[in-house]
């Protein structure tokens, strides 16, 4: 007998929430029937398993009703396709979303645990590596909370990117374990499943119609198992479904040469084919690692697409109605093969022709791109996709056909512009990625103002030209649920106190906090709080980093993935000058100053890893200086990720965000510590340019060349010797680590760093922008040690960070992008 709706109405008679005696009567049951451990015994690991699992019921159930009202109110869906959702730890958001937080917390001080303890126990899921993952989870959250019926599709990554330590100065790589344990949030979904092809050849023919139809076949053949996690919003109305797709081998075991005890070949076939979803980005300088990050791409990519089709097709019959029910969001290139997959599917599964299946595709797909520098443009091969993904070539070069000759007809005679626009680069017989997401999707957004200013004039003008209104800006945010009320409680009760609750669903109103800026009873509350969220910091610096480092020092935080565009180089340059400064003056006039550093560099990136070694190496010189004791320290926290994140964001004074312009394509973290009360130094890069107009020009430490006058310095020939040789301060630093000052036993271990200054043209601007680097770092000493008007600049960057908020960005995407509207839910 099939089940009625009002039988997940019935259950929420088995735990009212708000109740605190049926709270614990849960826990105590969760504990003993599904973690299966004594409770007057137990750990608090044990008591984490026993409320997530509490949760999770719940959370189900929420799952159910969200689903049922999205069928019956057929609505449009969006589905988010991303490689990296980097959600960070999820009991306390689902309690702050549920509002339940203190209910649980005086059940479980009644059992005599307390919850922050029980929430450390959480592993952060390794499901990203940087900003393009928390972005994606901050999309969720906003979605969820502002009930617009969407998907999340993923990975199911066993061991994430890497466990990152610091040995003698290096970062060293380990296998990110966060599922050792087992995931108590995760739903195995082992009725879903889809399978996903690889390699083959491919037979076509026409049938007596005189249609041509094609058959993917001999191919090897990887099963995609479905996990699901549920995605909460604030108030917790809706959740928005989270799958992730985990490899599982066709076939698990070979009996044949097992009985002929070749026991390795026996499980040959299951080892290689779960690899797909072992490690997010594994390292591709090699063939075979060029060849599974591919693989990873397309497996993700096609259970999806399979997953999104069945979903459509339960309630459509006509696949033609299905841009009117479905948009598919690419997350960046990575999930750029969807475009020929979805017309494979369409073609070889359901048998539509090229032009009906070309409409329905272009009029599907959305595009979001996130980087302005042309090496991370992603390309692949044409050999190494002809051999695993023989069909999605044959597509390609079908659809670059058709839209070569319509460029050929609109553009007579301009043979530059076709090779230019070209899906196939024939110079290096590579298929341009980006090229593809940009033929086949309706619409194309860059990430700040400034970034999709570029995308139109600089690396996309050819297809801006020739698609007017497709290219469309939506900058970034953050969920400031996440962020403040989850990462900060004390400053989220201030403001609370202070302005009400609406801004938890509603940023723009952290503006009423303006009127306060120079209340000196509020400021002497904001300053407390952020003098106690150092000490917090503090002390995570000391267990992490074995650095005792003070409070009342300006805390300087550059937080981020390394990579030499985003320039750690050029912060460590003026640590150094800082040392020198501090070593060489009677009487120190600088303001105590703790500099932090964190991220990891991809495993591959020599020059990274580099800056990280010279960064270790510059701390332990400045550390162990008695010189400059209690003036300077210098700290890289190691294993950098969410929850690291909401102790040092907190924390921050100033506010690194240093990219050379032109280079970011927006930057969330800079949003991050702007909300939290601290003052950016930055660049007009990304959505540097957006902050500065939000906090205004006095309350934001600018400095450096614009996008323009950096393509100005590079075409006029830039030589960064001139500056070295003119600059004294900046040539003895540069001497300092060319010549071992700082790894004496090792004079030669920077010389690629410097080479790569003076005699590889300073690809990055270093040089050019250390002096005007310096002079903005001097007018924040000067600021600092005015206490009150510091305060009341930090006060006003958090009151006008409304516009930096996730919500703006799902409503502006719904709106102009995808075209959906919000659910209702239909419990009745």
């Amino acid at each position: 007998m099939k089940a009625s709706i009002s039988t997940l109405n019935d259950l929420d008679e088995g735990i009212d929430f708000r109740n605190v005696d049926q709270i614990k009567r849960g826990l105590l049951a969760s504990m003993v029937r599904y973690v299966g451990f004594d409770p007057e015994s137990a750990t608090p690991h044990d008591w984490f398993f026993a409320l997530a699992g509490l949760l999770r019921g719940h959370l189900s159930e929420q799952g159910m009703r969200t689903s049922r009202s999205q069928y019956g109110q057929d609505v449009k869906r969006v589905y988010y396709l991303s490689m990296e959702f980097l959600t960070g730890r999820r009991l306390m958001k689902h309690l702050l979303d549920l509002g339940i937080e203190p209910q649980v917390r005086a059940a479980l001080a009644e059992l005599g645990q307390n919850l922050d303890t029980v929430a450390e126990q959480e592993s952060d899921a390794a499901l990203g590596n940087g900003g393009l993952g928390r972005l994606a989870a901050c999309f969720l959250d906003s979605m969820a909370t502002h009930a617009y019926p969407g998907y999340g599709y993923g990975i199911r990554y066993e061991f994430g990117m890497f466990s990152q330590t610091i040995e003698n100065g290096q970062q060293v790589e380990h296998p990110e374990s966060w599922l050792q344990n087992g995931s108590p949030w995760e739903i195995v979904r082992h009725n879903v499943s889809h399978t996903v092809r690889f390699g083959g050849r491919i037979v076509c023919f026409r049938d007596e119609e005189g249609r041509e139809s094609c058959r993917w076949v001999d191919t090897d053949d990887v099963v995609a198992e479905a996990y699901d996690l549920k995605e909460t919003g604030y108030g917790g109305a809706i959740s928005v479904n989270l799958r992730l797709w985990s490899a599982r081998s066709t076939q698990d075991f070979d009996l044949r040469y097992f009985n002929e005890g070749n026991y390795i070949e026996a499980v040959k076939e299951k080892t290689v084919s779960e690899t797909l979803s072992k490690v997010l980005y594994p390292m591709d300088t090699t063939l075979m690692g060029q060849e599974l990050r591919l693989k990873q791409e397309y497996f993700f990519v096609s259970a999806s697409l399979q997953d999104i089709l069945a979903r459509f097709l339960k309630v459509h019959k006509n696949p033609r109605l299905f841009p009117e029910k479905t948009v598919i969001q690419l997350n960046d290139t990575h999930p750029a093969l969807a475009v020929p997959e979805l017309m494979r599917l369409l073609m070889d599964q359901h048998g539509l022709n090229w032009e009906d299946a070309w409409d329905i595709t272009r009029n599907t797909f959305a595009y979001t791109n996130h980087t302005l520098l042309p090496e991370a443009l992603e390309t692949w091969p044409i050999d190494l996709m002809e051999a695993l993904l023989p069909r999605h070539m044959e597509i390609i070069y079908r659809i670059n056909y058709f839209f070569l000759q319509e460029i050929r007809r609109t553009y007579p005679g301009d043979v530059e512009m076709v090779r230019r626009l070209s899906l196939i680069d024939d110079s290096t017989r590579r298929v341009r990625m980006a090229h593809l997401a940009v033929v086949g999707s309706a619409r194309v957004n860059g990430v700040a103002a400034l970034h999709t200013e570029l995308l139109r004039s600089r690396v996309f003008p050819d297809f801006d030209r020739i698609y007017p209104g497709k290219f469309v800006n939506v900058t970034n945010g953050i969920t400031q649920r996440r962020w403040l009320l989850q990462s900060n409680p004390p400053l989220a009760t201030l403001i609370t106190d202070a302005i009400g609750p609406a801004w938890v669903s509603d940023l723009d109103r952290l503006r009423d906090l303006e009127a306060l800026a120079d209340d000196a009873a509020f400021q002497d509350s904001f300053r407390a709080i952020k003098r106690k969220a150092k000490t917090r910091a503090a002390a995570l610096i000391a267990e992490r980093c074995g650095v005792a480092v003070r409070p009342e020092t300006l805390f300087d935080t550059q937080i981020k993935r390394i990579h030499e565009y985003k320039r750690q180089l050029l912060n460590i340059l003026q640590v150094i000058a800082r040392y020198n400064h501090l070593r060489a003056s009677g009487k120190p006039d600088l303001l105590p100053r703790t500099v932090i550093f964190g991220g990891k560099a991809a495993p591959g990136y020599f020059m990274a890893k580099k800056i990280i070694r010279l960064i270790n190496d510059v701390a332990d010189a400045i550390n162990h200086d008695p010189a400059v004791r209690g003036l300077l320290r210098v700290a890289f926290v190691p294993n950098y990720n969410v929850s690291t994140a909401e102790i040092l964001i907190p924390g921050c004074d100033l506010s690194e965000q240093i990219s050379t312009a032109g280079t970011e394509a927006s930057g969330t973290g800079n949003m991050k510590f702007a909300l939290n009360g601290a003052l950016t130094i930055g660049t007009l890069d990304g959505a540097n340019i957006e902050i500065r107009e939000e906090v205004g020009e006095d309350n934001i430490f600018i400095f450096g060349q614009t996008a323009e006058e950096v393509a100005r310095t590079k075409a006029a020939g830039y030589n960064p010797w001139n500056i070295y040789h003119n600059d004294p301060e900046l040539k003895t630093v540069i001497d300092m680590i060319r010549d071992g000052f700082f790894c004496t036993e090792q004079p030669d271990r920077y010389h690629p760093l410097v080479n790569a200054l003076l005699d590889g043209g300073d690809v990055f601007l270093v040089l050019a922008d250390f002096r005007s680097y310096m002079n903005a770092q001097a007018a924040v000493d000067a600021l600092y040690t005015d206490e009150k008007t510091w305060t009341r600049k930090a006060i006003l960057n958090v009151a006008r960070m409304g516009k930096f908020s996730s919500d703006r960005a799902i409503h502006t995407y719904a709106r102009e992008i995808w075209g959906i509207d919000k659910m209702t839910r239909d419990d009745a």
